[in-house]
């Protein structure tokens, strides 16, 4: 792989990564500067299926960065483009808010958020509307058979005050309750990463994944063959790197200490 200043592709994890929930991060904008003014990319990759693209786009003015639609790549995107891949399902209950709702119905998927008996599989994302009976639902499919697939499996979000239950911590309770786990789409999984290649036609020695997780953002860095870049900003911390098998190439306090390194090289 490349040595970090030759690097032209950055996959950037956004929460912890370049903000955190409002606050974005001193280095973020300098960085996203230089790496244009050297004739690079950057795409922004999240598991966060909770919101739409145009949300993100919304978001990112109001912290100060221009950003357009094709910047980004989703958890939903990747799902998507998973489903694309295979025959097609009869129907697809979709555990989440109404934005992954609309999200799939415009890329083509047959939905449902009502238990129907047409139903075959059962789509699950970060839900931030969630419902018990959407939990209910979900285990009376599980039981059912219906195959049984899952946006990302981070256990939390982070947020201003903490963190709250993400797809992975749902997740959990429905195997606990049912005995059945998910087919992941999202990071650690290599897709997301593997789409960013295709889209932006930058070889994978030139790409680098930037993250705060080892076990998503790191891991699908690993998984896709590229080069990653952990950031000490958001939930990771020096203790996960002692105890964990995911290895990243560098580590960096933060986006800012990234940027001063990439550029020194």
């Amino acid at each position: 792989m490349a040595e970090l200043g030759e690097k032209r592709l950055f996959l950037l994890d956004m929460d912890g990564t370049i903000y955190l929930d409002e606050t974005l991060f001193p280095g973020t904008i300098p960085f996203l500067q230089g790496v244009r003014a050297r004739g690079g990319r950057y795409l922004f990759l999240t598991n966060n299926s909770s919101k739409s693209v145009d949300a993100y786009v919304e978001k990112l003015a109001r912290l100060g960065i221009e950003a357009a639609q094709e910047d980004f790549l989703t958890s939903v995107d990747a799902l998507i483009h998973d489903l694309a891949q295979r025959p097609a399902y009869r129907k697809c209950y979709a555990f989440g808010t109404r934005t992954f709702r609309r999200q799939l119905v415009q890329g083509g998927v047959k939905v449902t958020d009502r238990l129907e008996e047409d139903v075959d599989c059962l789509l699950v994302g970060f839900d931030t509307e969630l419902t018990f009976q959407k939990l209910e639902d979900a285990c009376i499919l599980l039981n059912r058979g219906v195959d049984f697939i899952a946006t990302n499996p981070d256990w939390v979000c982070p947020t201003w005050y903490g963190s709250v239950p993400d797809c992975g911590s749902v997740c959990e309770m429905l195997y606990r309750a049912t005995g059945r786990r998910p087919r992941v789409i999202g990071k650690p999984q290599p897709a997301m990463a593997r789409l960013a290649l295709a889209r932006t036609g930058f070889p994978p020695e030139q790409a680098v994944m930037v993250g705060d997780r080892l076990y998503t953002d790191i891991a699908s860095g690993i998984n896709a063959g590229i080069d990653t870049a952990f950031v000490l900003s958001g939930e990771g911390t020096p203790a996960d790197l002692e105890g964990s098998q995911v290895k990243p190439t560098w580590v960096f306090d933060d986006i800012a200490a990234l940027h001063r390194a990439w550029v020194e090289e």
